[in-house]
């Protein structure tokens, strides 16, 4: 997994740890891990297994992106997952991942987030992230609120979703108070080398403010610029024995090497990927003549 490889291989025993608690973790497998719940002072407030274990959290939930697609009220998640492109694109957009502990993922659903009052307690131990199940609010840790905020922002824009004025009013809130950190800085430079773009609201490109208009260059799919290409592997050597996924810039459809079109694509006009989801991220998507094995 990229955002495991690329993003955040180094960051389990020092940095931030996990985005709403700061919990470090030693990796497991591809992309788990299992958290050292006494580093932060967690306390598991229902679910201990699934508070050992690190998820990856959509910091805006596939629900938020989701039922504003077609394909969601045709089907949900599983119809958006197999019919619409875009979705892909946003479901496997590496800014919006974060590692977090399984069961405040799994308590934060997709509760908008929000500034909780004084006396509403703190279920998670020494974790400063809560959450109001009645109200269906969940509040981050100060330490998160300016990187989610962003996220937020740049989900929206970028993909072209609408925001309530009065979730709008909070981030903006939150982005003045909490500026970037050095690490959310270094993560969007690291994503950004996979993704071929930045988190604009992390650079200071852009600024959001009420009534915003979106630039929804996520959801064109025209050729990818030469200025927000996908990382692309030079070394024709290291291509030949690592890579296992080409695009086509013109039909924006991506190949297996066990595809008979693999090889057809002129080298012009291929872009080279080192899994599914970075292609995916990029906005190509799977040639129809070409299956997964």
């Amino acid at each position: 997994m990229l955002s495991k490889t690329q993003v955040y291989a180094d960051q389990n025993h020092q940095g931030e740890g996990t985005i709403y608690c700061g919990c470090q973790w030693e990796w497991v497998g591809k992309s788990g891990g299992k958290v050292d719940l006494a580093s932060c002072g967690y306390q598991v407030r229902k679910q201990q297994n699934r508070a050992e274990r690190i998820e990856w959290e959509h910091i805006v939930p596939a629900w938020v992106f989701g039922h504003q697609r077609q394909c969601w009220q045709k089907g949900g998640r599983k119809n958006c997952v197999s019919s619409d492109p875009i979705f892909g694109r946003m479901e496997a957009d590496m800014h919006n991942l974060a590692p977090s502990i399984g069961e405040v993922n799994g308590d934060r659903s997709n509760f908008s987030f929000g500034q909780l009052s004084t006396n509403t307690p703190y279920p998670y131990g020494m974790c400063r992230s809560r959450v109001d199940f009645k109200q269906k609010v969940f509040e981050p840790r100060d330490e998160a609120k300016g990187q989610v905020a962003r996220v937020y922002f740049y989900m929206h824009d970028r993909y072209n979703l609408s925001m309530s004025r009065q979730q709008q009013q909070l981030l903006m809130a939150w982005d003045n108070k909490y500026p970037p950190t050095s690490w959310e800085i270094k993560r969007d430079n690291r994503i950004a080398k996979v993704m071929g773009h930045h988190n604009p609201f992390v650079t200071g490109e852009k600024k959001w403010n009420l009534n915003h208009k979106n630039s929804a260059e996520g959801v064109n799919i025209s050729p990818v610029s030469p200025l927000n290409q996908p990382q692309v592997i030079e070394d024709k050597s290291i291509v030949s024995d690592a890579v296992e996924i080409k695009g086509n810039r013109n039909s924006k459809k991506y190949h297996f090497s066990h595809c008979a079109s693999f090889n057809t694509i002129a080298d012009k006009n291929a872009v080279i990927f080192t899994d599914e989801q970075s292609a995916k991220a990029a906005g190509f998507e799977l040639a129809g003549n070409c299956k997964i094995r």
